[in-house]
């Protein structure tokens, strides 16, 4: 099965994804608000766009006339992560590794910086992903996707590069020929003008290369001999900015479409002119197998081929012969390249909660037990955490979490909500434990999940709840963090029925060997009523802390307790604050915003509405340094609206404000 008609059928469904523009952009009022970018390669379409589209040119754009790429530009650099230990006995390091084509909305009117809405597809599991690729397009709105820059901020911030995409539709379903030609088209001096103009767009936008699809039938064995120098180029310019290629199983050395679930003579000049190649779905043991021969013979990894799966119609109900690939007797054949995986938000009722979310999603990714230090190995779903060892990016000091998983109900500060608008943005989410959820008890096992009822910062906290009715051991992270005298470790908390005692567990050393638990030091926690901060010093420890825990043990009956933040530092620092907070642009209630960037390390930035009674709204926050927000009203009496910037850091303190009114 080709990748096009399932992305032609995203594309008609796309109206029912298109958010509604804020209230105040009627027909009389221009849209401000900023969307995610795309393109046709040179040449536009016959006719004119359809409602909220814009057609342009790839060709054409230029970083100094884009007036959103300060909204779409990310920020977060990509981290460097390790692979620890790992959790169980069945999952490889060095073997198979995993791709996702995620479609996170349309391909147009796809705002840049997130919603008012916590229905979004709010991946957390990066730990098993080793790339992303931001997946869409269609012949009516744009072919090139440039991703969101929140989704690449998340991202990078887990170790985890991210693609945009180029799609090259079939005839049948809008595809123009004349498209490909574009794309691949040549310069006086034989070199290829896109191939550059790609690989600017992604350095301008902060994201790491690009996924090719070329499905448009029709050419000739010329116009493959043009992709081929085109991907070369591709390459190799991007790899000088540390970008990434992959290719699609679909254009063959003739230059037809035939998808060959394979790496063969048809399609392997593509591979070698590409880092990877994501192969179609009708691959077999026996492909796979042969196509791992084929990509040792050109000297390269038989993991740089990923074997797709489809799992947009059923999830972690779909059939996969997974011995093919991730066998548990022998070296695993390929990596796993899954196509469509926010199936797992998708198949859910319209009355899913970001609760309802979460538990399938970790049910796809963890697998039944939900627990990878105990894999489920005889379920028909192989979860990734089954075959492949997960991986951390928690490497240095200061680190800090609040266990924010980039979408929530209300928005919180210091426990108390300050925004009672559903929101997501996944530039805001926080480094998440890796392994959800390993729990080591010899009693009964709570429940463990992120929750949005409440949290101490953020949209939501960690909530355990059960009998605990003996010591249960929850692991939080896998790290790297070297221990010095000053450092410590501080945990925001909160008992919200029941008895529990509490300890923070800290391991210094690897486990012995897969599978086994950590041996940790225990250092017991103050509890009382509400929220408490509990600061630890590791007296006794030192060299590098490997793994971070909490040891809870109750009193009898069922009990309920909240992790609503966790860091280790050294001296806190305070971030300096943004200056010269400004509204760039108008129309009404909606508004854009630009700042001039704080000095020093800033984790993000936060802008709130000053209310007519000092008190203060939360409007949203981004990593980067403009911001729009639409929608907005004058309070009762108001003349001018009053407007608060701070930076954040790394420990989520908070810099003093840049401040801006605007009149109605």
């Amino acid at each position: 099965m080709n990748l096009s008609r399932r992305t032609v059928l995203l594309a008609a469904a796309s109206a029912a994804l298109t958010p509604a523009l804020p209230a105040a952009a009627t027909a009389a009022t221009r849209d401000l608000q900023p969307y995610a970018s795309y393109w046709y390669p040179d040449s536009l379409p016959s006719g004119s766009p359809g409602t909220g589209i814009t057609w342009r040119s790839l060709k054409a754009w230029r970083a100094d006339t884009d007036a959103d790429l300060a909204f779409n530009a990310a920020s977060v650099p990509l981290a460097a992560r390790f692979t620890p230990t790992p959790a169980n006995t069945t999952a490889r390091t060095g073997q198979a590794r995993v791709q996702s084509l995620v479609s996170f909305g349309p391909t147009s009117s796809n705002p840049a910086q997130g919603a008012a809405t916590a229905d979004y597809y709010a991946l957390t599991h990066w730990a098993y992903l080793d790339e992303l690729v931001f997946w869409g397009g269609s012949s009516g709105e744009g072919i090139v996707l440039a991703p969101n820059a929140p989704i690449v901020d998340a991202a990078h911030r887990h170790g985890v590069p991210v693609l945009g995409n180029i799609f090259l539709p079939p005839v049948a379903y809008g595809g123009q020929l004349q498209w490909t030609r574009d794309l691949v088209q040549k310069d006086s001096a034989g070199h290829y003008p896109l191939a550059a103009q790609l690989v600017a767009v992604a350095a301008a936008y902060g994201f790491d290369g690009w996924f090719v699809n070329a499905e448009t039938g029709g050419g000739d064995s010329a116009l493959a001999t043009d992709m081929r120098g085109f991907l070369k180029e591709l390459k190799v310019l991007g790899a000088a900015r540390g970008q990434r290629v992959t290719w699609y199983d679909a254009m063959t050395v003739n230059g037809s479409v035939s998808w060959q679930g394979a790496l063969n003579n048809q399609n392997k000049t593509f591979f070698q002119a590409a880092d990877s190649m994501f192969l179609d779905f009708r691959w077999s043991k026996s492909s796979l197998v042969s196509s791992g021969n084929v990509a040792g013979q050109l000297g390269r990894s038989r993991y740089e081929l990923w074997a797709g799966v489809d799992v947009e119609s059923n999830g972690t109900n779909s059939s996969v012969n997974w011995d093919a690939i991730v066998p548990t007797t022998s070296a695993h054949l390929t990596s796993i390249g899954f196509y469509r995986p926010e199936w797992t938000r998708n198949h859910l009722p319209a009355s899913r909660t970001p609760g309802d979310f979460h538990a399938a999603d970790d049910l796809f990714w963890t697998g039944a037990s939900l627990d990878p230090s105990k894999p489920d190995t005889t379920a028909s779903w192989r979860a990734p955490a089954v075959s492949v060892a997960d991986r951390s990016s928690v490497t240095s000091v200061p680190f800090a979490t609040v266990f924010n998983t980039g979408h929530g109900l209300k928005w919180y500060e210091a426990g108390k909500a300050t925004s009672d608008t559903a929101w997501n943005h996944l530039g805001l989410q926080d480094r998440l434990p890796s392994r959800r959820w390993i729990v080591r008890t010899t009693g009964q096992r709570p429940s463990v999940a992120f929750d949005f009822a409440d949290a101490w910062r953020g949209g939501s906290s960690l909530l355990v709840a059960g009998s605990l009715n003996a010591p249960t051991t929850l692991e939080l992270y896998t790290t790297r963090l070297p221990v010095a005298s000053e450092t410590v470790v501080e945990l925001t908390h909160r008992v919200d029925t029941g008895s529990v005692r509490v300890e923070l567990a800290v391991a210094t050393a690897d486990p012995s060997a897969p599978g086994q638990a950590p041996s940790y030091t225990y250092f017991p926690l103050a509890t009382g009523t509400g929220w408490q901060t509990t600061t630890v010093a590791l007296t006794g420890l030192s060299g590098t802390v490997r793994t971070l825990a909490v040891r809870l043990t109750g009193s009898g009956g069922q009990a309920r307790w909240r992790l609503g933040g966790l860091a280790v530092r050294g001296a806190t620092v305070t971030p300096a604050a943004p200056t010269d907070l400004r509204v760039t642009d108008a129309d009404g209630g909606n508004l854009r915003f630009a700042w001039r960037a704080a000095p020093g390390a800033v984790r993000h930035y936060e802008l709130h509405r000053v209310l007519p009674d000092g008190s203060r709204r939360f409007l949203g926050g981004t990593c980067q340094r403009a911001f729009y927000v639409g929608g907005l009203a004058p309070e009762q009496g108001e003349s001018a609206a009053g407007f608060e910037l701070r930076a954040v850091g790394e420990l989520f303190t908070v810099s003093t404000a840049a401040t801006t009114t605007r009149t109605w």
